[in-house]
């Protein structure tokens, strides 16, 4: 069954190791006939939530205008999220999480998402997997809140030059998980 998927990058290196495996996650979901949206948190203008609460009422998602109007109606549409992000002091970086946090706009507008399903995909210079442990806190709260199926994750750690990556078997990783869906 074709699904289409969005993806929320925090890659700000370009060419770095997590835009490679953006690149091998994308290309796994395609080659199994899946739709998939990028959205690249990093290269993007997202303010943070305010609380205001007026979502949806100025007929878009956050009634403060910014990037964040680019990626609704994927979301809208969306059976899959996948989170692919370097690791940033034991945690998303904060361009993910604006986006992570706007999500708060489809609850206030009773909009629900119809994402069903969801993976993360995250690399980073340290070889200590215990620094993982506040961002897959993070996320598997945020699966459980929203009732959504965990598909996978991909954890590579050790890669911090650009291109680092190349050396592990994490792309291949990233590739097979996209390919699962």
């Amino acid at each position: 069954m074709k699904k289409s998927i969005v993806v929320i990058t925090g890659s700000a290196r370009k060419g770095g190791n997590s835009e490679l495996l953006v690149n091998a996650f994308t290309e796994g979901a395609r080659e199994a006939g899946h739709e998939v949206t990028v959205f690249e948190s990093a290269r993007k203008t997202i303010a943070g939530c305010t609380g205001c609460n007026t979502c949806f009422s100025t007929g878009r998602a956050c009634s403060a205008k910014d990037d964040f109007d680019e990626i609704v109606p994927a979301l809208e549409n969306a059976d899959v999220l996948a989170l692919c992000t370097p690791l940033y002091w034991f945690s998303f970086p904060a361009q993910v999480k604006a986006v992570i946090d706007k999500l708060y706009s489809f609850y206030v507008g009773k909009r629900p998402l119809k994402i069903v399903e969801t993976a993360l995909l995250v690399c980073a210079g340290t070889d200590d997997m215990a620094d993982f442990d506040g961002l897959l806190k993070t996320y598997n709260l945020i699966v459980k809140y929203q009732g959504w199926k965990d598909r996978g994750i991909v954890i590579v750690p050790g890669v911090n030059e650009r291109g680092d990556i190349q050396r592990t078997d994490g792309l291949e990783r990233a590739k097979t998980l996209g390919r699962s869906l």
